[in-house]
């Protein structure tokens, strides 16, 4: 005697395995679909209202946040990091999808929105606190931001002196982020903010390092 199911049975048992095999395959493919973790970044580049746009137009960014960063007193304020005695810099951290805007990138559009030949603020805004800086949150970003400032050297475009870049490259601390009112300036006072921009010079001398 077979010990083979019947037909009707052996059937159905063949097309219940078929159904499992395309649930599992469905589920493969949903699982190794969800692309990469967004990722991090933090830049320091004067007024933090004035770093935020050039990023938000980016593809692939999903957030910015401005803050505060790279001082030694914990959750400071404005007023406090306005003094310069906190140690900190107006920063903004982006965060972005690594699939659709690489880190690189996000270094082109910082470099091309700072003097990195000053080394006393950003240029209306003077002090340590507007200091240039790329705070990197991982080896790969610290090898990166390296690269891209030595290519800045190499390239021979900008009018750099004997001082050399004085944008550093600095393990993240800690971001603290800004009150409510500094978060989207340009879309909630577009006005002031123009106006700001234009009475800063910023835009001046962007276009007399970079081109217009």
């Amino acid at each position: 005697m077979s010990d083979a199911p019947p037909p009707k049975v052996a059937s159905t048992l063949k097309h219940g395995l078929l159904s499992l095999s395309c649930i599992l395959a469905l589920l493969t493919f949903s699982v190794g679909s969800h692309g990469a973790e967004p990722q991090k970044a933090v830049f320091a580049g004067g007024c933090f209202w004035c770093m935020e746009p050039p990023f938000d137009a980016l593809d692939g960014v999903l957030n910015t946040v401005s803050g505060y960063t790279g001082g030694h007193v914990p959750n400071p304020d404005y007023k406090e990091v306005s003094s310069g005695k906190t140690g900190h810099t107006e920063a903004l951290e982006v965060t972005y999808d690594p699939d659709k805007v690489s880190y690189e990138k996000l270094l082109e559009v910082f470099w091309r929105n700072i003097d990195p030949l000053d080394d006393g603020g950003q240029f209306c805004d003077r002090g340590n606190q507007y200091r240039s800086e790329i705070f990197y949150l991982t080896p790969q970003q610290k090898a990166a931001a390296e690269k891209s400032k030595q290519q800045l050297i190499d390239d021979k475009k900008l009018p750099i002196t004997d001082a050399g870049i004085a944008t550093r490259i600095t393990q993240a601390a800690v971001f603290y982020p800004a009150e409510d009112y500094h978060q989207n300036y340009y879309q909630t006072n577009p006005k002031r903010f123009k106006f700001y921009k234009w009475n800063c010079g910023r835009q001046k001398r962007l276009d007399e390092l970079w081109g217009e």
